[in-house]
């Protein structure tokens, strides 16, 4: 409890009241509760189990009780399994684009280019292979800063090389040719699926998956991007309803495509999860908790990027799981995380 106590008065500091009573209009909207019973069982879910006011309403806690709260995993406590799992000095082989396409470039299967390492020229005749590229920075994430060109719509080569590099897009990649089923989620975006793994004695084995999809009208799927997501199980079906941030709505049915959510069946699922097991093996020796974003594409998966603090939350989704993650974690440990 002290350890909680501790917590609780250093995430205090950065509390934000505005968003909180948010929040607790929210959770008054959903279920009916008095707000002022929902203000006191949010401060002692945060004592009691480090679970703070966000996670509080994503985890669906006014209806969650007793030993149900406790197998909650929180943001300490993933944060925590990163520190114990990875090694920060090789979070660059994740965390830097151009260096994850290095070190995986084989299980890509499409060309990129390191506007670094070439100039205008380069970039013209990159381009000469595809009818469309898209344009990344190196460092950043959820789908900030991509962008999508025509090539044909390409007039000057030299101006173009120099907005890239000047705008920090030096990562270049060809396009993601999408498998047909999974256009029919969303076919404006990729739509990956997260596959979360953990190193353990028997090797890479998953933890969870997820499937993040477009809303229609952008080419990324980032739940931060106005996406949704659902829940996919071991055997590549997704099991419950899609959730989007942005509305803070459930769909049976995607909104633009009319696709039915639940029972939807991920194409090659297996060689998925292979290709991720692939992948941890190249780099278990310092990074062994990791969430790989894989694309289904006709020929099989294909790596997409990797993450050295995957979520913990969107995988405890209210809508999606009676009971949270913390078990199916340390059962993987064969350990408390903390």
């Amino acid at each position: 409890m002290g350890r909680k106590l501790a917590t609780f008065f250093r995430q205090l500091k950065h509390l934000s009241f505005a968003r909180m009573k948010l929040h607790i209009n929210a959770v008054h909207e959903e279920s009916g509760k008095n707000r002022l019973v929902i203000f006191c069982d949010m401060v002692w879910c945060e004592v009691r189990y480090g679970i703070g006011y966000l996670d509080y309403h994503v985890f669906g806690f006014a209806d969650r009780h007793g030993t149900v709260r406790k197998t909650y995993m929180t943001a300490v406590q993933n944060q925590a399994l990163t520190r114990q799992m990875n090694d920060p000095a090789y979070f660059y082989q994740l965390n830097d684009k151009i260096e994850f396409d290095t070190i995986f470039s084989d299980l890509l299967k499409r060309r990129f280019l390191d506007l670094r390492k070439t100039d205008a020229a380069g970039l013209r005749e990159f381009c000469a292979g595809t009818d469309a590229i898209f344009c990344k920075p190196a460092g950043l994430c959820g789908g900030e800063g991509i962008q999508r060109l025509v090539t044909a719509d390409i007039d000057d080569y030299d101006a173009l090389y120099d907005r890239l590099v000047k705008g920090g897009q030096l990562l270049i990649e060809e396009p993601i040719r999408q498998h047909p089923d999974m256009n029919r989620l969303c076919p404006d975006s990729v739509n990956t699926v997260r596959i979360v793994t953990l190193v353990t004695e028997q090797g890479a084995q998953m933890v969870y998956a997820l499937v993040r999809m477009g809303m229609g009208g952008v080419c990324v799927d980032n739940v931060s991007s106005g996406g949704m997501y659902a829940p996919v199980n071991e055997h590549g079906q997704l099991y419950r309803p899609a959730f989007c941030d942005k509305t803070g709505k459930y769909y049976q049915r995607h909104p633009v495509t009319g696709t039915e959510i639940t029972g939807f069946q991920i194409p090659l699922f297996d060689q998925a999860l292979e290709l991720c097991r692939t992948a941890s093996k190249r780099v278990e020796a310092h990074l062994k908790y990791i969430g790989w974003d894989v694309a289904i594409t006709p020929d099989g998966p294909v790596l997409v990027e990797g993450n050295n603090l995957p979520g913990y939350d969107m995988c405890q989704n209210a809508g999606h799981v009676d009971e949270g993650m913390l078990p199916r974690f340390e059962k993987l440990l064969g350990r408390p995380i903390m």
